[in-house]
C-alpha cells in the first residue's frame, strides 16, 4: 500500500489540480451516503415497498442539503469537459474520436448494469416474487441511469455550450417555472429543466476552465446569493425544503428540477470553489491524494452499484424471517435513523463486492506494467468519472 501510495503521488504531474478530483469524490461520496440515508426499503406482507424518512421526518431535509451533491458533479464536469475538449481540438482529434472515447468510458459499466439487472429481473420474476417488489428492485436500481442521460447529452453539446453564459440556461429554468406554478402550465413542461437546470454549473464549470472564476469573491458571491435565493424560493415561493425526492409530495425538486434545486446548486458551486485553496494544500498528502485518486478511477463504479449494494444487504436480512430496524422497518422515527447509521458499513462492504465483480468494465485491463492509476496520473487524464 506505501508503495502504491508512493507511485501515484509520484507520478502525479506538478501542474494537476488534485482539488478537482477531490470535489468529484466529495460529489460522488456525498450521492452515496445520502441515497442510503434517505432511501428505505420496507417489508410488509411478502413484499418490499419505498419509502423515505423524509415522508415522516420532514425536520430530516437538512440531510438533503448536506447529501445532495450533484451540481459539483456538472460543474467538475464543465470544467473537465471544456478542458479535455480544447486539448483535444489542440492535437488534432476530431469531434467524433473524442466524444467516442468519452462515451466509451461511460457506455460500459452502464451496459454491464442493465444486463445483470435484466437477467436478475426475469430471475425473480420466475421464481415467484412479486410483481411490485420487483417493480421497486429494478428502478431503484437503474434510477442512477437518468443522471447519466443528462451527462451524455451535455458531454456531446460541449463544443456548442462551452462559451455560453450560465445566465441563458438560468433564465429558461426561471420561465419554465412560472409557468408551470405561475400560469398552471403541464407539469411535463418542467421536464426541459432536466436540460437547462444543469446546464447552468455545467456552464460555469466551462467558465472556470477559462479562466473566468478566479478568486474567492466569486465563491462567496454563489454562495450567499444562492443561499439567499433559495431560502427565499422555499420561504415565500412555496418550494419544498428538502433537495431530494420525496414519495407522495406533490412538489419534488428534482422531479423534474426546479429553480429552488438550481439555486441551490449555485451555492453548492460556490463553497466548492471556496475549498479550492483548503484542498490543494490537503492534498499534498501523499495518502489523502491517493485515497482520492481510487475513489476517482472507480467513480462510476461506485455510482451506479451503490443501491444494489443497499439491496443485497436488506434482501440476506430477509433471510432471518424478521424485519430488522433501520433495514427493513418503516422510517417513521429517529429510531430508524439512528439505527440507520449502523447499516452504513454492512453497505459499504457489499459496494465493496460490487467493485471487485464489476470494476474491470470501468477501466480496461492494462497493457503495460504499473498501475493504472499510475498512468492515467502520467498522461495527465482525470482518472475520474464522470467525465464531461
Amino acid at each position: 500500500m506505501r508503495d502504491l501510495v508512493r507511485r501515484i503521488d509520484s507520478a502525479t504531474p506538478p501542474e494537476r489540480d488534485r482539488a478537482v478530483d477531490a470535489l468529484r469524490a466529495l460529489a460522488i461520496l456525498g450521492v452515496v451516503l445520502g441515497h442510503w440515508m434517505v432511501t428505505a426499503l420496507v417489508a410488509d406482507s411478502g413484499t418490499l415497498h419505498g419509502a423515505s424518512p423524509l415522508q415522516y421526518l420532514p425536520q430530516l431535509a437538512p440531510v438533503s442539503w448536506l447529501f445532495q451533491t450533484l451540481a459539483v458533479f456538472f460543474l467538475v464536469g464543465g470544467q473537465v469537459g471544456a478542458q479535455s475538449y480544447a486539448s483535444a481540438r489542440a492535437r488534432g482529434t476530431t469531434y467524433r474520436r473524442w466524444l467516442g472515447a468519452r462515451m466509451a468510458r461511460l457506455l460500459r459499466p452502464v451496459a454491464a448494469l442493465l444486463t445483470v439487472w435484466t437477467v436478475a429481473t426475469v430471475a425473480m420474476l420466475g421464481s415467484g416474487v412479486g410483481q411490485d417488489t420487483v417493480h421497486t428492485l429494478a428502478k431503484l436500481a437503474v434510477s442512477p441511469l437518468w443522471f447519466l442521460l443528462v451527462f451524455t447529452a451535455l458531454t456531446a453539446a460541449t463544443p456548442l455550450v462551452a462559451r455560453l453564459h450560465p445566465l441563458w440556461p438560468l433564465a429558461v429554468v426561471v420561465l419554465v417555472d412560472l409557468a408551470r406554478f405561475g400560469l398552471g402550465a403541464p407539469a411535463g413542461l418542467g421536464y426541459f429543466n432536466e436540460l437547462a437546470g444543469w446546464l447552468v454549473p455545467y456552464c460555469l464549470g466551462a467558465a472556470w476552465a477559462r479562466g473566468e472564476l478566479c478568486g474567492r469573491g466569486t465563491g462567496w458571491a454563489l454562495l450567499l446569493g444562492g443561499t439567499a435565493a433559495t431560502a427565499a424560493l422555499v420561504l415565500w415561493a412555496g418550494y419544498p425544503a428538502s433537495m431530494v425526492g420525496v414519495p407522495g409530495a406533490a412538489v419534488s425538486n428534482l422531479g423534474p428540477l426546479t429553480l429552488a434545486a438550481v439555486t441551490f446548486g449555485l451555492a453548492q458551486c460556490g463553497v466548492a470553489l471556496l475549498l479550492l485553496g483548503p484542498l490543494r494544500r490537503v492534498l499534498r498528502r501523499p495518502a489523502l491524494w491517493a485515497a482520492v485518486a481510487l475513489v476517482n478511477l472507480f467513480a462510476m463504479t461506485v455510482f451506479l452499484w451503490h443501491q444494489t449494494a443497499m439491496m443485497a444487504v436488506t434482501a440476506i436480512g430477509l433471510l432471518g424471517g424478521e424485519a430488522l430496524p433501520g433495514l427493513h422497518t418503516v422510517p417513521d422515527g429517529a429510531g430508524w435513523a439512528l439505527a440507520r447509521l449502523f447499516w452504513l458499513p454492512a453497505f459499504a462492504l457489499a459496494l465493496l463486492v460490487c467493485w471487485a465483480a464489476f470494476r474491470s468494465y470501468e477501466q480496461r485491463k492494462p497493457k503495460r506494467s504499473g498501475t493504472r492509476v499510475v498512468r492515467e496520473q502520467r498522461s495527465g487524464l482525470s482518472p475520474a468519472v464522470p467525465r464531461a
